[in-house]
């Protein structure tokens, strides 16, 4: 079983920056295999539904959404319990606000293809992050 925790969220006028960060505890080594990810949210988002921003694989390889390329950047620091997995995001604009989601238990493998939120199996609760103008 994955569980995570999120913290790092706030608010910032357009331009600043924020770094989200994730706890991920992980119960079996093998759990240590899969795509773990940011997702984010903007209303009563069907959890399958919520918007990929980055995703990591296991070996390193990173995935983002063609809006926030060049601005966040997605990476993980190993512990004994599992990993820290961060989002760096600079930059920041207004349509980027939304309640950001950790997500891990996604697919295995390197990154192919832009992993969807029904993919992933386990979820935080979410930090908020608001933009202003």
């Amino acid at each position: 079983q994955v569980q995570l925790v999120e913290s790092g969220g706030g608010s910032v006028q357009a331009g600043g920056s924020l770094r989200l960060s994730c706890v991920v505890s992980v119960e079996h080594d093998g759990d240590r295999r899969y795509q773990m990810g940011w997702f984010r949210a903007t209303s009563e988002t069907e959890r399958d539904e919520r918007e990929l921003v980055a995703i990591i694989a296991a070996d390193g390889t990173t995935g983002y959404q063609g809006s926030v390329k060049g601005r966040f950047t997605i990476s993980k620091d190993k512990d004994n319990d599992g990993y820290m997995l961060y989002l760096q995001m600079n930059s920041l604009r207004p349509e980027d606000a939304a309640m950001y989601y950790c997500a891990g238990s996604g697919p295995s493998g390197p990154i192919n293809r832009l992993s969807p939120a029904w993919s992933f199996l386990a979820w935080g609760q979410g930090t908020q992050v608001t933009v202003s103008s």
